[in-house]
């Protein structure tokens, strides 16, 4: 019975001791080697933190950044990564909410975050990871340990500008990765390639599943993500089997043609999550590898990654949206209407609510934002029954698979229709010559902006979708760009877009 992360990396220490468990360009590390770095990590930091503290990293994620974020563990605390490309000004707002005792940082970030404006201890991480281990003390911070305790906090935005820092339980992602790993079958021989950044939660599950099975977890930097030629050869290179990775990571590949290049023809499962992934995506990733096992994973970072998953196993037409599925075991995943009252028939739509063990503890220091997303079920009118209001739009299909429609924010009356805007970037997405959309409503001028890229004329594209769209859904204007911007998550920057439109 594990009750702690760090009997998941002991447990593949003690069966993998000389197997590697993690790489990046640099260098890989053995699980042994981890283990005796984050002790010595641990040891420094024991006498620095009380157990459920914040360590903060401000570092691109790396080997050492591994060694750290464990080190933090053996210390009783919780780690929480800052993005180092983001503003300043957020960057303190979050060190503010943390508070953080200590900062670990390299070389190339040391300078930039001392001019901030922190009380914590600046230290070089390198400079901690081959020091000495004291395995009494590492040993009474476990003993005053529970499984409940924190083991990371990541920021998301806030609507009201300031970030919210989701807690993650070891129970929790303990939970939720013991049956990742068996629903999909990934071993001790596979290789996961990271391409998530340790502040966003689709890495959680490259590092854990990596931790539980023995799997080498193989770190891919940023800077890749615009090269498609060393992405592709890093992938093959590295004899990569296993992708959890972001939809706009894999729109990337196709829309660079990355297969026509090189194909990484030891991958053999590939899940994505984030956002719907277009059809016509899918489909040259299909093309090229066809034998793979694909999966759409859906879940907001408050539920621990994921809660459902549907696993491709049919065809699909370029209109078509891939299934979110159904729930992952031991999570309880469920629609409710503007009453509150559960809905069940198909093609109804309800707000999707999520519940159960892998469910987090909430935002760390703001109770008030908490308690309006964390909240009873209100259909149990028994007992307390924690569970998240996701603010996403969902309905059943015909074989009862959930469906995403929209966010609740991006459902808009016009011209005294209710429209999903998702709906318009999905029919645009299926014309010719288009390969991502976004559709954003100006509140302001009560006008339909939508954007895409692809080699389409404007002029014609609005023609076609006059055949195809009601002329209530029609975009008030159509913005040709050479990219969609992403945010810190790899979504597509809605904000971004409507700035510079402006």
């Amino acid at each position: 019975m594990y009750n702690n992360i760090l009997d998941l990396l002991e447990n593949s220490c003690k069966n993998y001791p000389e197997k590697i468990a993690f790489g990046d360009v640099e260098r890989d590390i053995t699980f042994g080697e981890l283990v005796a770095s984050a002790k010595s990590v641990g040891t420094l930091l024991a006498d620095k933190i009380s157990i459920a503290e914040p360590v903060a990293f401000y570092m691109d994620k790396s080997v050492n950044a591994v060694c750290g974020m464990f080190g933090a563990v053996y210390a009783g605390g919780f780690y929480s990564f800052l993005d180092v490309k983001q503003p300043q000004a957020r960057t303190e707002s979050v060190l503010g909410i943390l508070e953080p005792k200590v900062i670990f940082t390299d070389e190339e970030n040391y300078e930039r975050i001392s001019s901030y404006h922190t009380d914590a201890k600046i230290l070089l991480l390198d400079e901690y990871l081959n020091g000495v281990v004291d395995e009494e003390k590492l040993l009474i911070v476990r003993r005053n340990f529970q499984d409940v305790n924190p083991l990371y906090v990541n920021f998301t935005s806030g609507s009201t500008g300031v970030p919210k820092g989701v807690v993650v339980s070891h129970r929790s992602v303990i939970e939720f990765i013991s049956y990742f790993v068996e629903i999909f079958q990934i071993k001790s021989y596979d290789i996961i390639a990271n391409q998530a950044p340790f502040d966003f939660d689709v890495s959680v599950k490259d590092i854990y599943s990596g931790l539980m099975t023995g799997a080498k977890v193989q770190l891919i930097p940023k800077k890749y993500f615009s090269a498609p030629t060393l992405l592709m050869d890093y992938l093959a290179d590295k004899e990569v089997t296993t992708l959890i990775w972001a939809v706009s990571a894999m729109c990337f590949v196709s829309v660079m043609k990355g297969f026509e290049y090189r194909l990484p023809d030891k991958i053999h499962t590939v899940m994505f999550s984030g956002e719907v992934l277009p059809i016509k995506h899918y489909k040259i990733w299909k093309k090229h590898l066809p034998n793979a096992k694909y999966v759409n994973l859906y879940g907001p970072t408050e539920i621990t990654c994921n809660c459902t998953y549907y696993v491709l196993d049919r065809e699909f037409e370029d209109a078509d949206v891939i299934p979110m599925g159904k729930a992952f075991p031991n999570e309880k995943v469920f629609l409710l209407d503007e009453n509150d009252e559960l809905v069940t028939e198909q093609g109804v739509q309800g707000e999707i609510c999520v519940g159960g063990t892998a469910l987090a503890l909430g935002y760390y220091k703001d109770r008030e934002k908490t308690e309006q997303a964390f909240v009873q079920n209100p259909l149990n009118k028994a007992y307390n029954e924690m569970i998240y209001r996701t603010g996403d739009i969902g309905r059943y299909d015909e074989n009862g698979d959930l469906i995403y429609v929209s966010r609740k924010d991006f459902q808009i009356k016009h011209l005294g229709h209710r429209i999903e805007l998702g709906e318009i970037e999905a029919v645009t997405m299926a014309r010719d010559g288009v390969t991502r959309t976004c559709c954003i409503y100006d509140k302001e001028k009560q006008r339909l902006i939508l954007f895409f890229t692809g080699d389409r004329d404007k002029v014609e594209l609005m023609k076609e979708l006059r055949t195809v769209l009601p002329p209530f859904m029609l975009p008030n204007s159509l913005v040709p760009v050479e990219e969609m911007p992403l945010n810190k998550n790899g979504k597509i920057d809605r904000n971004k877009l409507m700035s510079d439109f402006r």
